[in-house]
């Protein structure tokens, strides 16, 4: 079969100022590494580096002569809306594509929103506002509250300072995450319990994979989060402090919680083709959802494929898995309603 590999070239960016260039640029190792997956299976692959101005993606995107897109586009500098734009200008060309639709990628890329549809529908997920500099009279949280950037994924945003325990501390935080990402800005009431990352493969038959728990050495004197250092700098002390462990000998009632909580919110957003769930206990051990990522890295050492790999499911699998789930729409998942205007 012939594909198209879809992605955004990287280019320099406002990342670059932050230090936070590396998630950018990393997408060319998903690139190389599916590229290679799909030839092992026999397809012709090809690739589709995209970039600005939008006004050229539609015309690029309809001179794709391929059976499937494989999307590994994950938005413009900037512009993170672009991303789930893309999915529903492929749904309008009729093209089948991997991932997961229009409307779950901006349910999910929307922070405060996919909040509000798990608190809608009863599942667990920390109380939050969206704050602004000239707003902060407004705040109403109880501290520690984590800070965050609304609309970015990658741990983009999160440092040592994220976790604020007064006014003041807030103010300068907001504020930062406000310049450098834009308002609004997302503040969630800190939970300080064990936090787990789930795969979940499949669509509407959904097949959910050994969960991982992300584990703080008990040295590290910043805060127990995967800061955006702990994620990508291998030589930073945040990096070397935080853990990923597999746990398969949890306690039944815990393994079941994970279960319920990770499927129940992975269904309300639609039940995406392929989606990893981050969650977070609280004080009490009850675990709520801190974020579904509907299209996450594909990189083979990335959560998501070491998670599957230890469940059984081969790299190759994986990625050929991705594509007949393009090519099976009915078992792609529900596809939400869109929550962007008409």
């Amino acid at each position: 079969m012939r594909i198209t590999i879809v992605y955004n070239q990287p280019a320099p960016s406002r990342y670059d100022e932050v230090g936070e260039s590396l998630a950018i640029t990393s997408v060319l190792d998903s690139v190389k590494s599916v590229e290679e997956a799909l030839k092992a299976r026999g397809h012709s692959v090809s690739r589709l580096g995209l970039t600005p101005p939008w006004e050229a993606v539609a015309s690029a995107l309809g001179a794709i002569d391929a059976g499937v897109v494989f999307n590994l586009f994950e938005g413009f500098d900037g512009r993170s809306e672009t991303e789930w734009m893309l999915a529903r200008e492929l749904e309008a060309l009729g093209r089948p594509y991997t991932g997961g639709s229009s409307a779950t990628l901006e349910l999910c890329l929307n922070k405060a929103q996919a909040k509000e549809r798990f608190l809608a529908l009863g599942i667990p997920t920390a109380k939050y506002q969206l704050l602004e500099n000239q707003r902060l009279d407004e705040f109403v949280l109880p501290f520690p509250v984590i800070v965050k950037a609304a609309r970015e994924d990658a741990s983009h945003g999160l440092n040592q300072d994220s976790v604020v325990y007064n006014r003041e501390a807030l103010a300068r935080q907001v504020e930062y995450i406000q310049e450098q990402y834009g308002p609004p800005v997302l503040v969630e009431q800190f939970l300080p319990g064990r936090e787990f990352t789930v795969s979940i493969v499949g669509g509407a038959q959904p097949r959910m994979f050994p969960p991982s728990e992300l584990r703080y050495a008990s040295e590290w004197h910043g805060p127990p989060i995967m800061t955006y250092a702990a994620k990508w700098w291998p030589d930073d002390p945040a990096y070397k402090a935080t853990t990923i462990s597999w746990t398969d000998h949890i306690p039944n009632a815990l393994a079941r919680q994970i279960e319920e909580v990770a499927l129940a919110g992975y269904r309300a957003v639609g039940s995406p083709p392929y989606a990893r769930v981050d969650l977070r206990a609280d004080a009490q051990e009850r675990l709520h959802i801190l974020e579904i990522n509907p299209n996450p890295d594909l990189w083979p050492e990335a959560g998501l494929a070491s998670q599957t790999k230890t469940g059984g499911l081969e790299y190759v699998d994986l990625i050929e898995t991705i594509v007949k789930l393009a090519l099976n729409v009915e078992h792609a998942g529900e596809r939400p309603a869109s929550t962007h205007a008409a």
